[in-house]
C-alpha cells in the first residue's frame, strides 16, 4: 500500500501492533520482512529489540529501530519500525525453542490485547506462537483466539479468511474425542450471532449468508449417523432463520465446498478445526488470515506454525503476513466507519 497525494492523506497512519510470536521460529523474520515493506501503516513490534535486530540480519534487511513513544506519524518509511520493548529471558537459537522465553511470548501478547482495548493500537496482528513449548514451561495455552479471548473477556469465534473462501469455527482447539460434547445449541447460536455480527459490522456484509456443516458425516444422514444435526444443530438454525439470518444447513462437509456451492454464502461455519480448513489451506496458504471474531478490537494472524526448520535461515515466506497485516488495516478503517 502506497500512501496518496499529500492532501489525501490522514493525519496519522493507523496503528497496528505487531507480535513476533516465538523467537526460535520464523516470527521475528516475519516481522522485519513486513517493516520492509511500504505498507501505509504505523508498525509497532511488542518484542525484543536484539533478537529482531538478528534477524533482519539473517535476511539482509537494513531495518532501523526506535522506542515507541505513543505519539502518532503521518508517514513510515519501509524498513522502519518502532518497538515496545518486551525482552527475551535468554537469546534465542533459531529452531530450538527454549521455555525460558515464554514469558517473553505472553507477556508480548498480554501488553498487545491491553493496548489495543486501552486504543493505543488499532489492531494487532500475531506471529506464530509453539503451544508446546509454552505448555512446557507450565503455562496451560491452547493458542491466541483464547488467549485474546480471557484478556478481553469476552466471547470469540475463530475465522479464517482468504481471498475465495471464509471459514469459522463453532470450537477450536480441541482433541477430536471432545468435539461432540462442546457442539451445544448454546455454543452454536453463540457462534453463528458473533459470526453474523462481525460480518456486518466490520465486513461490510448487509446482510450475511451463512453455511453451517453438519457434524457427522454426510450430516447425520437423517439421523443414521449421528443425531446431533436433528437434536441439536437444526434446532437453533431454525430459530436463528426466524429472526431474520440466512442460514443454510445442516450441509454435509464433503459437498460444501464445491464451487457452485460458495457462490451461496459469505462464510461457512464448521464444527470443528479439521472439518474445513484443510481446504482452505490448501487452496490459498500463503493468503490466509487467521481473524478473531468478537473481540473489541481486531486481530488478525499468519495460518501457519513457527517453521523451526526454516527458522535462522532468512527464506521465511511473508506473504501470510502481510495479507494478515493488510487485512487488519480494512477490517479496522472499515470498525471506525460502522
Amino acid at each position: 500500500m502506497n500512501a496518496g497525494p499529500a492532501a489525501n492523506r490522514p493525519a496519522h497512519l493507523p496503528r497496528l501492533a505487531v507480535t513476533s510470536g516465538e523467537p526460535a521460529g520464523i516470527g521475528p523474520e516475519l516481522v522485519v520482512r513486513l517493516a520492509a515493506t511500504a505498507i501505509a501503516a504505523d508498525l509497532v513490534a511488542i518484542s525484543d529489540p536484539g533478537m529482531l535486530r538478528r534477524a533482519a540480519s539473517r535476511c539482509g534487511i537494513a531495518l532501523e529501530l526506535e522506542p515507541f513513544d505513543g505519539t502518532r506519524r503521518g508517514l513510515r518509511a519501509a524498513g522502519s519500525l518502532r518497538v515496545l520493548e518486551v525482552p527475551l529471558r535468554i537469546e534465542e537459537i533459531p529452531g530450538q525453542p527454549d521455555p525460558r522465553n515464554t514469558f517473553h511470548v505472553l507477556n508480548a501478547l498480554a501488553q498487545a490485547a491491553d493496548r489495543c482495548i486501552d486504543g493505543t493500537f488499532d489492531a494487532v496482528v500475531t506471529a506464530p506462537v509453539q503451544k508446546s513449548v509454552i505448555n512446557e514451561a507450565g503455562e496451560r495455552f491452547t493458542g491466541h483466539t483464547e488467549l485474546f479471548a480471557r484478556r478481553a473477556g469476552c466471547e470469540v469465534v475463530m475465522m479464517l479468511a482468504s481471498p475465495e473462501l471464509r471459514v469459522a469455527l463453532a470450537t477450536t482447539h480441541l482433541p477430536l474425542s471432545e468435539v461432540p460434547a462442546a457442539i451445544t445449541r448454546e455454543a452454536i447460536e453463540r457462534s453463528l450471532r458473533i459470526v453474523h455480527a462481525e460480518l456486518i459490522g466490520k465486513f461490510g456484509i448487509a446482510a450475511p449468508r451463512i453455511a453451517v456443516l453438519g457434524l457427522n458425516p454426510h450430516a447425520g444422514e437423517g439421523g443414521h449417523l449421528g443425531r446431533e444435526e436433528i437434536e441439536t444443530i437444526t434446532p437453533v438454525l431454525d430459530a436463528l432463520r426466524a429472526e431474520g439470518m440466512q442460514l443454510t444447513g445442516p450441509l454435509p462437509a464433503d459437498t460444501a465446498f464445491v464451487p457452485a456451492m460458495r457462490t451461496r454464502y459469505d462464510v461457512v461455519l464448521a464444527m470443528y478445526h479439521d472439518q474445513a480448513l484443510p481446504v482452505l489451506k490448501s487452496e490459498a496458504f500463503d493468503r490466509t488470515v487467521n481473524i478473531t471474531l468478537g473481540l473489541p478490537f481486531v486481530r488478525t494472524s499468519v495460518d501457519h506454525g513457527t517453521a523451526l526448520d526454516l527458522a535462522g535461515s532468512g527464506r521465511a515466506d511473508p506473504s501470510s503476513m502481510v495479507a494478515a497485516a493488510e487485512m487488519a488495516l480494512r477490517l479496522a478503517a472499515q470498525g471506525s466507519r460502522g
